[in-house]
C-alpha cells in the first residue's frame, strides 16, 4: 500500500469517528432538550393541581352595583362541587359584599343529600331575614328536582326556562338484598351485633318487618319536613294538587301553573331585568384540583366506614 493511500484510509477512518462523535453529541442534545421539557410539563401539572388559574375577568369599579351569581351545580353532597359549606360560603361572601344589588343562585342539580340540602336552605333563610333589601331569585337551567327543588323554596322567587324539570318532592332510601345470590354460591353470612336493631338493613342478610316499617316511618318524617319546607317557601303561590308531594317532576311551563315556579327567565334576563344590575360577579367557591381529590378522597373513606348503612336521599 503506497503512502498515499494509507492517509487516505486513515483520513477516512478520522472522519467516521468524527462525524459518529458528532451524531452522538446530537443525540445527546435531542434527549436532554426532551427530559427537560418533560420535566417543565411535569411542574407544570404540578402547579395547575394546586392553583386555581380561573379568576374573576372582570374588574368592578368602586361602587358599581352588580348582581353576584352563585352556582349549585350536580349532586348535592359533602365533599362534592355542590356542598353545603361552599354553597354557603359563596352565599355568605355575596351578601356581605356592599356592591351587590341581588344575588342569584343558579341552580342545575337532581338532588341529594338531605341534610346539605337542608343546611343550604336554613342558610338562605337566614341570611334573607339579616339582608332584606338584597333580594335572591333561583334560576334552573336543566333540573331542579328533589333536594335542589328543596333549597330553591327558600327564595325570593323562581325563574325556570319553559323546558326545565322541576319538583320530585320526595324522599328514598335504596339499597340491596344478596341473600338469594349467597344461598346460590353456598355463603354463609355470620354477623354479630351487640343490640338486637345494630343490623339494621343488612344487605347480606333477609329484610326484617319491623326494620322496614322503622325505615318507612324515617322517610316519612323527612318527607314531611320536605313538604313543609316547600309551603313555607312557596305560601299561597302553591296550588297543591293531590300528586304535588307524591315525588313526580313537571316541566317548567307546568310548575309556574302549579306555583312550583315564578315566571321564566335566565341569569342574564333576571340580572337585567329584575335585579336591574346586568353585571354578573360570579361567587361560586371554585376548587383546585388538589382540593377536590381530598375532599372526594375524605368522603370516600367516611362513606367507606359506615358500612353496610342505606342512606336517605332526595333524589
Amino acid at each position: 500500500m503506497s503512502d498515499s493511500d494509507e492517509s487516505n484510509w486513515e483520513r477516512k477512518i478520522l472522519e467516521k469517528v468524527a462525524l459518529a462523535a458528532i451524531a452522538e453529541q446530537r443525540r445527546g442534545r435531542r434527549w436532554g432538550i426532551f427530559f427537560k421539557l418533560l420535566g417543565f410539563a411535569y411542574v407544570a401539572l404540578i402547579l395547575s393541581a394546586f392553583v386555581d388559574w380561573g379568576g374573576e375577568a372582570k374588574k368592578f369599579g368602586d361602587g358599581q352595583k352588580y348582581t353576584a351569581l352563585v352556582r349549585m351545580n350536580g349532586v348535592i353532597q359533602a365533599g362534592g362541587d355542590a356542598n353545603g359549606e361552599n354553597i354557603i360560603e359563596a352565599l355568605d361572601a355575596a351578601f356581605d359584599d356592599k356592591n351587590v344589588a341581588g344575588i342569584i343562585l343558579m341552580i342545575d342539580s337532581p338532588g341529594g343529600s338531605p341534610v346539605q340540602a337542608g343546611m343550604i336552605n336554613d342558610e338562605i333563610v337566614r341570611l334573607r331575614a339579616k339582608n332584606k333589601a338584597i333580594p335572591l331569585y333561583v334560576v334552573v337551567e336543566d333540573v331542579c328536582a328533589s333536594g335542589g327543588y328543596y333549597v330553591a323554596v327558600a327564595a325570593d322567587k323562581i325563574y325556570v326556562n319553559k323546558g326545565s324539570i322541576v319538583g320530585s318532592i320526595g324522599v328514598l332510601m335504596d339499597g340491596f338484598g344478596f341473600t338469594g345470590t349467597m344461598e346460590k354460591l353456598g355463603v354463609e353470612r355470620r354477623l354479630l351485633t351487640a343490640g338486637e336493631n345494630k343490623g339494621f338493613l343488612d344487605p347480606f342478610s333477609p329484610m326484617i318487618p319491623s326494620h322496614k316499617e322503622h325505615a318507612q316511618q324515617m322517610l316519612g318524617e323527612i318527607h314531611q319536613q320536605f313538604i313543609d319546607v316547600v309551603r313555607k317557601g312557596r305560601g299561597s303561590r302553591l296550588k297543591e294538587t293531590p300528586d304535588m308531594f307524591s315525588g313526580l317532576m313537571w316541566t317548567g311551563a307546568k310548575s309556574i301553573e302549579l306555583g312550583l315556579s315564578d315566571g321564566y327567565g335566565s341569569v342574564d334576563s333576571v340580572a337585567r331585568d329584575v335585579i336591574k344590575a346586568e353585571d354578573i360577579r360570579d361567587f361560586t367557591v371554585k376548587l383546585n384540583i388538589a382540593e377536590k381529590f381530598a375532599k372526594r378522597f375524605g368522603t370516600s373513606m367516611a362513606n367507606g366506614l359506615v358500612n353496610s348503612f342505606a342512606r336517605f336521599s332526595f333524589h
